[in-house]
């Protein structure tokens, strides 16, 4: 009997060719650097409702200025009703430099010991007005007090900001 030998061939281990994926990332890694100057990243600082403490009554009754974000308009509100509504704009845009100078006239109304306000917002809100709400309910640009300086003055209004969602 023949006696079986055992002819393995030794394959040779395939080279992987990796120049399609090199060109790749010649390509991609300084697109991937150019565009990450160009994303920059803001925060915007919120303040969490707090649980009830037990305690004393202030001696002050509490104002509470709230802003609702609805879909259609802007309200403002007392925490009981409705001071004041902002109708949409011919572009269907809110008027957020509208709803500045209104909150500037509380602010000068409750004085400097009032820096907090609530901005109440309605489902399916989209985020970029969000964000434009919380800008105008921190900041009002108003004209500078020297006819010579064309540029906007920024005074703070509520800086302090708790979201929530609205009734």
């Amino acid at each position: 009997m023949r006696s079986r030998r055992s002819h393995r061939r030794q394959k040779d281990a395939a080279d992987i060719d990796v120049t399609t994926f090199l060109n790749l990332m010649v390509v991609l890694i300084p697109f991937l650097l150019i565009t990450a100057v160009f994303s920059r990243i803001t925060i915007q600082e919120l303040n969490l409702p707090q649980q009830a403490a037990g305690g004393q009554a202030p001696d002050k009754p509490l104002i509470t200025i709230e802003v609702i974000l609805r879909k259609d308009k802007l309200e403002i509100a007392n925490g009981e009703r409705i001071t004041d509504t902002i109708e949409k704009t011919e572009e269907d845009k809110h008027d957020f430099a509208e709803l500045s100078q209104r909150l500037l006239a509380l602010k000068d109304k409750y004085g400097e010991e009032k820096d907090d306000a609530v901005i109440l917002v309605e489902a399916d809100i989209e985020y970029e007005d969000v964000i434009h709400i919380m800008d105008a309910v921190k900041v009002a640009e108003v004209p500078a007090q020297d006819p010579t300086q064309t540029e906007l003055t920024r005074v703070p209004l509520f800086p302090k900001i708790s979201l929530g969602d609205a009734p």
